[in-house]
C-alpha cells in the first residue's frame, strides 16, 4: 500500500443509557468521578472523537485528546469540530460538576475563538471548562483548548440551559384552574 491508500478508524463504545441512567441518581461530580474511575462508561462521543477525561473537580473539567489524521479536513490540518467539541464538552461537563441529581443541561449558544491550526505533530491537547455563572435556568461557563506547553489554541465561552427537576404542584393547585397559581 502507498501512502494514498485508504486509512481505517475502527471506533468502539459502551450503551450510552448506561451513563445517561447512572447519571439521573447522581451529582454531576459523582458522575464525572464516577466516569474518571471506570465506574460508568463515557458518553460514545469521547470514544467516537478520541478524548479522554483526565481531571474533574467541582466546577472543572480537563478533557485530553490527540490529534491525528482521522480529524482533519481539506486544509491538510485539524477540523475547527474538533477544538468545539472538546470546548463544548468541557464547559457543559464543568458545569455539570456543580449541578445536583436530576439536573440537565444543554448548550444553547457556543463562541469559540480558534487561534491556531491543530495538527497531528500538535501533540496532547488539554481542554479545561469551568462555569463562570449558574442561574436557575441560564448558565455560563468558558474553556480554554492548550498544548503540553501551555499554548492556547482555542478558547471558547458558552451559555446554557439547565433543566432542573420539576417540583410536585400542591394538592388541587392544578395550572389553569381557578385558584391555582399562576393563574390570573
Amino acid at each position: 500500500m502507498d501512502e494514498t491508500s485508504g486509512r481505517t478508524l475502527t471506533v468502539a463504545w459502551q450503551d450510552p443509557m448506561v451513563g445517561a441512567e447512572a447519571a439521573e441518581g447522581m451529582s454531576g461530580l459523582e458522575f464525572w468521578r464516577a466516569v474518571q474511575k471506570g465506574e460508568v462508561p463515557p458518553p460514545p462521543i469521547c470514544d467516537l472523537v478520541g478524548f479522554g477525561l483526565a481531571e474533574v473537580d467541582e466546577g472543572r473539567v480537563v478533557f485530553e485528546c490527540v490529534p491525528g489524521e482521522q480529524h482533519y479536513n481539506t486544509m491538510g490540518v485539524a477540523h475547527g469540530g474538533l477544538a468545539c467539541t472538546l470546548l463544548d464538552s468541557a464547559m457543559g461537563c464543568a458545569l455539570h460538576t456543580v449541578l445536583p441529581a436530576g439536573t440537565g443541561y444543554t448548550t444553547l449558544e457556543l463562541k469559540t475563538n480558534l487561534l491556531r491550526p491543530v495538527a497531528a505533530d500538535t501533540g496532547t491537547l488539554r481542554c479545561e471548562g469551568r462555569p463562570i455563572h449558574v442561574g436557575g435556568r441560564v448558565a455560563l461557563a468558558e474553556a480554554s483548548l492548550t498544548d503540553g506547553s501551555g499554548v492556547l489554541y482555542a478558547h471558547a465561552t458558552s451559555t446554557l440551559m439547565v433543566f432542573r427537576p420539576k417540583k410536585e404542584a400542591p394538592k388541587g393547585d392544578v395550572e389553569g384552574e381557578p385558584g391555582a397559581s399562576g393563574t390570573p
